[in-house]
């Protein structure tokens, strides 16, 4: 099953109170079929209800209150966990064909809604218009890829050691994130980006439900740390795939191991990009600058560590300084936007701690440092992306060591490349790194075991992103959890091995003699 919670949530009470919302943002979620003007329910396991907490969903850009949503009590996630389970003894017993086809009718009703999901994601997340319908297309990709694993995931057939017989790696299904592997799941999301969540989820089952397969399949819980952590804790939850902070993944990852549950961890990303004074310098500019700038330095992905070797450093940072000079904030539902706000007003606080820090320790600020505060970007979250220099490399400290979830680049100056590598290396978090090199002697060492030790390792790509048909995930405190392609899949079953015996006698394992 899948949890994800990444905020707390702040409680309201129950108290009719009139306000008003923007035009545009009532368009968008009538078209998806969420009333501007009603209280909402957040619970869904084949009934829409929630009687708990309400929560506020609050548009990042604007300041505006958006809709308020009506949590699960503790009741109501006892009921939606069992009707999950109860959905799953179902819907295992699917053929994974069929199960792939109602995956390619989610992938129809999605990409339908592409664009009145992608508006909803930049609306209530903060994402520029164009990262919101490309944060839909991904998901739209990945059913693609599921429909095709549905009829691809095959067990092994291995000769055994005694006469006439076979061992099959067979693999059962168990609560787990992919309707492709035949699992049911409950989705708890971030309290922040509960409309995402609902519309989503609304979506998903009408499909599940015109196909006569219980709604349970693709339940929904929202709620703050309670639920979270019932979630957790709960022994009916067979895998729990988390995203999130670090600290908050080693208490889930413990948490599910002290029950001997699993789980997929996607938590800090800590990224960097190194460039090789043979690096073609018109790729490597915009590439380092979406990594950093994107999504406001808010992807897993964003490129926090910049490493440039001395000969090209000053033409490198000059050249990127007019990209970020270029770079204006505006309305991210504008198409032409390309910096939008930071998603919450904590965000803001980290970001102005972290310049403080910054200055403290005496780094040289290149541009950005500040926040917006002139109409009419005062109302919303928006910060000025930042480089930042500091007086040196040193791989204990917390300027290298912490990923700050905001558009804050440092750069290092490195004089060979396995100083680089190492630097990369060494930091708590792996998850996605970046070498910027024609020369194939060093794209050989950065790809081979003396490289980088992350769990994406690109040349001459950004930081920023991932291909659908690759395992996407981290090392080390990132969470070692991998999601998508490659043999991902595998973590969403439970493996058996299984002997059968065709013939007229029954030999021992081992050659062992037992005769009495």
């Amino acid at each position: 099953m899948f949890v994800a919670a990444r905020n707390l949530v702040n409680a309201h009470s129950r108290v009719s109170v009139s306000r008003a919302i923007s035009t545009r943002a009532s368009n968008i979620l009538s078209s998806l079929g969420i009333s501007p003007d009603a209280e909402i329910h957040g619970v869904y396991d084949g009934q829409w209800r929630g009687s708990g907490e309400l929560v506020v969903s609050t548009c990042p850009t604007t300041g505006e209150e958006l809709a308020r949503i009506s949590t699960a009590s503790a009741s109501e996630l006892r009921e939606a966990l069992e009707r999950t389970r109860e959905a799953y003894t179902i819907f295992r017993n699917v053929p994974a064909p069929k199960r792939g086809e109602i995956v390619r009718q989610v992938r129809e009703a999605l990409a339908a809604k592409r664009d009145d999901l992608g508006a909803l994601v930049t609306l209530e997340m903060g994402k520029i218009r164009t990262e919101g319908v490309g944060e839909v297309q991904e998901f739209v990709d990945i059913c693609d890829y599921a429909v095709g694993l549905s009829r691809m995931m095959n067990g092994r057939v291995v000769a055994s050691e005694r006469p006439e017989h076979s061992i099959l790696e067979d693999l059962d299904r168990n609560l787990a994130l992919s309707m492709a592997a035949g699992n049911a799941t409950i989705w708890k999301p971030s309290p922040t980006t509960p409309l995402c969540s609902i519309a989503v989820t609304k979506i998903v089952s009408n499909v599940l439900e015109a196909n006569g397969i219980p709604g349970a399949v693709a339940s929904l819980v929202t709620g703050g740390k309670d639920i979270g952590e019932a979630l957790v804790n709960d022994s009916n939850v067979d895998l729990v795939s988390f995203t999130g902070s670090e600290r908050v993944g080693r208490i889930v990852g413990q948490a599910v191991m002290s029950r001997f549950g699993k789980t997929i961890l996607e938590l800090g990303g800590n990224n960097a990009s190194i460039i090789m004074p043979d690096a073609d310098l018109s790729l490597a500019v915009p590439a380092v600058g979406f990594g950093a700038i994107g999504t406001a330095g808010q992807r897993c992905t964003s490129t926090r560590r910049l490493y440039l070797h001395r000969s090209i450093a000053p033409e490198f940072l000059e050249r990127l300084q007019k990209l970020y000079q270029s770079i204006k904030p505006g309305d991210p539902l504008e198409k032409k936007t390309l910096l939008g706000p930071l998603h919450t007003r904590v965000a803001c606080e980290t970001y102005t701690d972290t310049i403080k820090h910054l200055n403290t320790v005496g780094s040289e600020i290149l541009t950005g440092g500040r926040r917006y505060n002139d109409a009419p970007f005062d109302a919303g979250n928006f910060v000025e992306p930042t480089i930042s220099v500091p007086k040196s490399v040193d791989i204990t400290d917390t300027i290298w060591t912490t990923e700050v979830f905001a558009p804050i680049l440092n750069v290092g100056i490195f004089d060979d490349l396995d100083q680089a590598i190492e630097w990369n290396n060494a930091v708590p978090q792996g998850l996605s790194s970046s070498l910027w090199s024609r020369d194939i002697r060093n794209i050989g060492k950065w790809i081979g075991p003396s490289g980088s030790d992350t769990g994406i390792v690109n040349v001459n790509v950004g930081t920023s992103g991932a291909e659908i048909g690759a395992a996407f995930g981290g090392n080390k405190s990132t969470g070692w959890g991998r999601e998508s392609g490659g043999d991902a899949w595998k973590q969403y079953v439970r493996w058996s091995a299984c002997t059968l015996n065709f013939s007229n006698q029954a030999p021992l394992a081992q050659g062992v003699d037992f005769s009495a």
